[in-house]
């Protein structure tokens, strides 16, 4: 709990943790960069089903000091924060992959959810609209087709919750 304490105060501050200069982006890693980011992204998942999400969390914490602006690391890391309940902390990591690739669908399933859990409806509305077309969706099916089912039983749930909200103001 310690760890996972730790992590999330550093992802109040993602700069902090993600450095300040420009990195190269992922299509310009070297092989052996991308075989390493890819075994810490294993490997954190590997931490969080064995019960130690604080030691997944620092491990791709670690691996973003290295590689702060790589979408699959900080989407990693805003689905190991939901996860854990840190809702807020996974907003801002969803965000920032999605800065750098905002048809990532892993990011905006994330982002979504997280805002539904924080009762920000009409904004996890639209993140997961987002997910049903186009780009986004393409990549949610590539990347996790089974979160598709999810993403639209959520979605009616919200739209059936903002429906009644809705009515009352017109």
């Amino acid at each position: 709990m310690q760890a996972m304490t730790h992590v999330a105060a550093q992802a109040s501050n993602p700069m902090l943790s993600m450095g300040h200069a420009a990195q190269p982006s992922a299509a310009e890693i070297s092989q052996d960069a991308a075989a390493l980011l890819h075994a810490a992204r294993n490997a954190a998942y590997a931490e969080a089903s064995q019960g130690r999400l604080g030691h997944g969390l620092q491990l791709l914490m670690d691996a973003l000091h290295h590689e702060p602006l790589n979408h699959d690391l900080l989407s990693d890391m805003a689905a190991l924060l939901l996860s854990a309940g840190e809702l807020e902390h996974s907003i801002e990591f969803a965000q920032h992959a999605l800065g750098v690739r905002p048809t990532h669908g892993a990011s905006l399933y994330s982002l979504g959810f997280a805002l539904a859990g924080l009762g920000r409806h009409e904004e996890a509305i639209a993140a997961l609209s987002q997910l049903g077309q186009g780009e986004a969706l393409q990549n949610l099916m590539a990347e996790a087709p089974d979160l598709q089912p999810l993403v639209q039983v959520e979605l009616q749930r919200l739209q059936a919750l903002v429906a009644p909200v809705v009515q009352a103001a017109a």
